[in-house]
């Protein structure tokens, strides 16, 4: 079984729960790297006790986790990451450090809740490695230096 199909085998977990999950996703990272939020301008004001329940946060936490399911699904394709790192470097202006960061707290998190094993767990720290490097590629083409 490859790595993504042993992450999918207990995604739908997940997509049972997008905003919930992804709210909390993000919540933990502004939490635990208060830097990040800064990145979010539409977060910026919202002071850190007043994160868990924000639907704004969850409904972005959504979003993100959504675009890590096509992903997954698609098995790391080029056509969905290259589009992710090219908005993220030209629009969002994220660096690279905070895809390592937000893989940490998703895997913390996921197995706090018991979504996935250390299996799993280990399986999606080796996706998003790949990931990560394909991102830092197209940043490198772009002439961003996040």
């Amino acid at each position: 079984m490859s790595d993504c199909e042993l992450i999918l085998a207990s995604w739908g977990k997940v997509e049972s729960n997008l905003a919930s999950y992804g709210g909390e996703v993000l919540t933990r990272l502004f939490t635990e790297h208060p830097d990040t939020q800064k990145l979010f301008p539409k977060f910026v004001g919202i002071p850190c006790g007043e994160l868990a329940g924000n639907t704004a946060v969850a409904d972005h936490g959504k979003t993100v986790l959504t675009k890590l399911g096509e992903i997954l699904k698609a098995k790391g394709s080029s056509d969905i990451i290259k589009p992710l790192a090219t908005t993220h470097a030209n629009k969002h202006k994220i660096p690279l450090n905070n895809f390592k960061l937000i893989t940490e707290v998703i895997v913390k998190l996921f197995g706090e809740k018991n979504v996935w094993d250390a299996a799993a767990q280990d399986a999606f720290r080796r996706v998003m490695g790949t990931v990560v490097n394909e991102i830092d590629c197209v940043y490198k083409e772009l002439g961003f230096s996040g």
